[in-house]
């Protein structure tokens, strides 16, 4: 009797593999470009809402402290008015960094100039508005 013949052939063939291997190399090289810029949009838009925070923490100093317009606002007096424990209060940079700095009343604060710069590709001027250049 054949030994040989008598054997099952069990698993996959490197051909096999190496079309799956593939298949999954080309999805994912659809998929990450989609991911990274979806990360990239949400940063802008955390940066935006952070400007948000900051103009309305400075208007509320301002009212408080009886401020006029054009009065400057250290950064250690519009943090006070922020959700106690979150990143902007705790040291009043943006996510990726980049200090806010002292702010002006009745000014609206801008995007720093280096967030502005990453963040180019997937927010445009109308994102920022009014908040951007």
């Amino acid at each position: 009797m054949n030994t040989s013949a008598a054997k099952s052939h069990k698993g996959f063939t490197l051909v096999e593999i190496m079309i799956v291997v593939a298949i999954i190399a080309l999805l994912a090289a659809i998929a990450v470009p989609g991911f990274l810029r979806a990360r990239k949009r949400s940063q802008a838009s955390r940066i935006l809402n952070d400007l948000r925070m900051i103009d309305s923490a400075v208007d509320q100093y301002a009212i408080e402290t009886n401020r006029k317009t054009g009065d400057v606002v250290k950064v250690a007096d519009w943090t006070n008015y922020l959700k106690k424990d979150s990143l902007l209060y705790n040291n009043g940079k943006s996510l990726l960094g980049t200090a806010y700095g002292d702010q002006t009343v009745d000014t609206i604060p801008q995007v720093p100039g280096s967030d502005l710069a990453v963040l180019s590709d997937v927010a445009n001027t109308g994102f920022w508005s009014p908040y951007g250049p």
